[in-house]
């Protein structure tokens, strides 16, 4: 009788470790099944519009772009046809993006709007919240209704935060709803140092990303013709409104500041700026050097928009380094 309660003890025993075991396998089969998935998705695009970049991968030997001597606290460098990163510096550190959030706040409405010409109404109850953010603006009024297409040149040419509302609003029917958009489409594109819990860029510790992540960002984004047309535009005019009838003229804040383009074997093509004094002063921009395009994020950088925009200095420094690396390249 003993021997048999011995032996039914040591099977029930034996049965408990196969099932703990059991459950054990299979957690670590559906872990590995989420991660494979997250990985194929970021390689291939999931259900993306474009196609989502490989991920980037780091040139050896890299050219000697002057890192460590940037203004800017974080930056990266990065070739745009093969995604080759050329010069990087706390590229993974967490950073406030400040407006460059925009970025993602455009190509998430354009994947989103069935129609550019659509007009959509600017709510009163808006302005007025923004106006105690003290959120930068494009110049919009009150109860206008603005087409599409010009509340995207309004988000990214002047920084117009009644534009990245009237975008959520019409399209998620909330800011709230609009910045989930935003979060899902950055775990889509293998950005997962980031987090955002606003449309526009205001600082909140929660509203986080890295320069690595938002070079994936403007690599993805300036696959579509739409967004690189705003980004690369220096001003633009809208059509009339019920609220001006003669339109607005929009003027990049990047070319503003940046005066000539040029630099040694190409040209500053585009860019978005951003500042908060968390943030510090940022730059996210589109370079032609030696015939092959190149997009840089800085963020971090001292000053504010009364300072000399080191943002900007950092741009200059680093591109014309770059045109002439491409220049001894092509002698030797």
């Amino acid at each position: 009788m003993g021997q048999t309660r011995k032996n039914k003890k040591s099977k029930a025993h034996r049965l408990l470790v196969f099932l703990l075991l059991l459950i054990v396998a299979v957690l670590a089969c559906q872990s590995l099944i989420i991660l494979g998935d997250r990985f194929l998705f970021a390689q291939n695009g999931g259900g993306a519009t474009a196609p989502v970049p490989a991920l980037m991968k780091t040139l050896e030997p890299a050219l000697s772009v002057p890192g460590d001597s940037l203004y800017s606290s974080h930056a990266i460098l990065l070739r745009l046809d093969d995604r080759n990163i050329l010069m990087q510096k706390n590229s993974e550190e967490k950073i406030y993006p400040a407006s460059l959030t925009k970025m993602m706040t455009v190509i998430v409405a354009i994947e989103n709007l069935p129609d550019l010409q659509e007009e959509i109404m600017l709510s009163e109850s808006m302005f007025q919240e923004l106006y105690q953010a003290d959120a930068t603006m494009a110049g919009f009024q009150a109860d206008e209704q603005v087409k599409a297409i010009d509340l995207l040149y309004g988000v990214l040419l002047p920084s117009g935060a009644e534009c990245c509302i009237g975008l959520a609003n019409q399209i998620a029917g909330s800011e709230q709803e609009f910045v989930e958009m935003m979060n899902q489409r950055a775990v889509e594109l293998g950005m997962y140092n980031t987090h955002f819990v606003n449309a526009i860029g205001l600082h909140d510790e929660n509203h986080y990303t890295s320069v690595r992540d938002l070079a994936i960002l403007l690599s993805f984004a300036l696959q579509d013709d739409i967004f690189r047309e705003i980004f690369t535009s220096s001003r633009h005019s809208t059509q009339a409104t019920n609220k001006h009838p003669e339109g607005i003229t929009f003027y990049n804040t990047m070319f503003e500041k940046l005066g000539d383009p040029g630099i040694h074997g190409g040209q500053i093509l585009g860019g978005k700026t951003g500042y908060t004094n968390k943030a510090g002063l940022c730059l996210a921009s589109l370079a032609n050097a030696g015939g092959k395009e190149y997009i840089l994020v800085t963020a971090g950088a001292r000053g504010d928009h009364q300072s000399e925009q080191y943002n900007i200095t950092d741009a200059f420094d680093v591109y014309n380094c770059l045109g002439e690396e491409e220049d001894i390249a092509e002698g030797s």
